[in-house]
Order: C-alpha cells, then sequence, then structure tokens
C-alpha cells in the first residue's frame, strides 16, 4: 500500500478516498482513471486521513483544496 492516496468530493458533499496499492502506474494516472469525470481531486498523505471509520459519512472537503487535477 502507498504512503499516498486520492481524495474527491461526491454527488452528497463527502468525501471519497482511493486508497491505490503499487499497480506500476502513477497517482496522477490512477486518479486519472479512478476519478469521476471532471470531478477535482487531491492527493493527501495517508496519515492525514481519519481513521474512525464511525463518522465516515461526516467527513467533507472544501472543493476549493482539491487542486491536483481533475477527473479523465
Amino acid at each position: 500500500m502507498l504512503d499516498k492516496c486520492i481524495i474527491y468530493q461526491n454527488d452528497d458533499g463527502g468525501v471519497v478516498i482511493v486508497r491505490p496499492v503499487d499497480c506500476g502506474l502513477t497517482l496522477e494516472e490512477i486518479a486519472a482513471k479512478d476519478v469521476p469525470t471532471g470531478r477535482p481531486y487531491k492527493i493527501v498523505d495517508v496519515a492525514d486521513v481519519p481513521t474512525d471509520r464511525k463518522w465516515r459519512n461526516h467527513w467533507t472537503v472544501d472543493e476549493a483544496d482539491l487542486t491536483d487535477g481533475v477527473g479523465a
């Protein structure tokens, strides 16, 4: 497992976390294929993602912070 993950907003404003494994693709290539078309995303350290899944449906991210690219 990599030490980085990809986050983006879902249709309800919640946060989707993509935790890629080493598959020979760059994080940008993974984001391009896995993030929905036109949706902005951010690559973050796994350590910055909350680990308590109890409140996972309440996690939010400001769309203005999603500045690393958009899904292809």
